[in-house]
């Protein structure tokens, strides 16, 4: 009897990492990025944004030399590259939100048994994922901009306001940029002179053709009380060591399982 249920734990062991390992081969061959936007699923109309491939091109061809250059074209780059979709308005797995399983079985394992929110609707920490996928909201657009400018060594923070998410970036000569990177603004100031800035603020988003309920938006936004974040690591820390640890695991933990049956199975019949 005992054997039987040694048996059955081993081939359920080896089945399962055969399961997983077939699941992540699928999902090589799987493209995570809806292939059209409907402009009722859309906050910005015809947002329909860049392919992964060229925008990821895009960041890596910019010259660094002039920063305050690069992170103002690397603001507009990630505005093209991601559809601001709305966000709470679609069923989970509508822009695969909820993470598919062939691309992350632990992400996708906690998004559908959990009950935690955060994995239900889940916002990648890595941004070559988040562009990967080409869709989000300012919060994304915002990590993916704080770690293409930390890979340039500029100086930057994510920020937030109430209701919404951007860049503060610092650079040498000590004049600070905020960059929305979901509208695509670059305003040439520090975020804490936004306050007594606020029309010229708006003004800037309606010069970017925005319209006018946005640029009130961000002149009502500009009066809130804000929080600065040292990198994606420290704004969603706990998520970000998860899906390092995630994709980390991915492949070897079913490798293990088959291989981890067969030594057992090897062991037995030599002795």
């Amino acid at each position: 009897m005992l054997n039987m249920a040694k048996f059955i734990s081993l081939f359920g062991i080896l089945i399962l990492g055969l399961v997983l390992t077939s699941i992540n081969i699928y999902g090589e061959f799987q493209e995570i990025r809806p292939e059209y936007f409907f402009n009722d699923e859309l906050r910005f109309k015809n947002d329909q944004p860049t392919s992964f491939h060229k925008t990821l091109s895009q960041l890596t061809d910019l010259p660094d030399e002039n920063k305050k250059n690069f992170a103002a074209k690397a603001t507009q780059i990630i505005a093209k590259g991601i559809a601001h979709i709305h966000w709470e308005r679609n069923q989970d797995d509508k822009f695969n939100q909820l993470v598919p399983i062939w691309e992350n079985y632990f992400l996708y394992f906690m998004g559908k048994y959990s009950g935690i929110p955060e994995f239900e609707k889940y916002h990648f920490a890595n941004y070559k994922r988040s562009l990967k996928r080409g869709i989000g909201v300012c919060g994304d657009t915002s990590m993916i901009l704080s770690q293409v400018l930390t890979k340039h060594n500029i100086n930057n923070n994510i920020v937030t306001f109430p209701g919404h998410v951007v860049v503060e970036a610092k650079f040498d000569d000590g004049i600070g940029y905020v960059l929305d990177a979901d509208f695509g603004v670059v305003i040439p100031i520090a975020v804490d002179e936004i306050k007594k800035n606020s029309d010229m603020v708006a003004n800037l988003y309606l010069d970017a053709g925005y319209t006018v309920t946005d640029a009130n938006f961000i002149r009502k936004m500009s009066q809130e009380v804000f929080q600065r974040w040292n990198g994606t690591e420290h704004f969603i820390t706990k998520k970000y060591y998860f899906e390092k640890v995630a994709y980390w695991l991915k492949w070897p933990l079913p490798m293990v399982m088959v291989f981890l049956v067969l030594f057992i199975k090897y062991r037995r019949l030599r002795c």
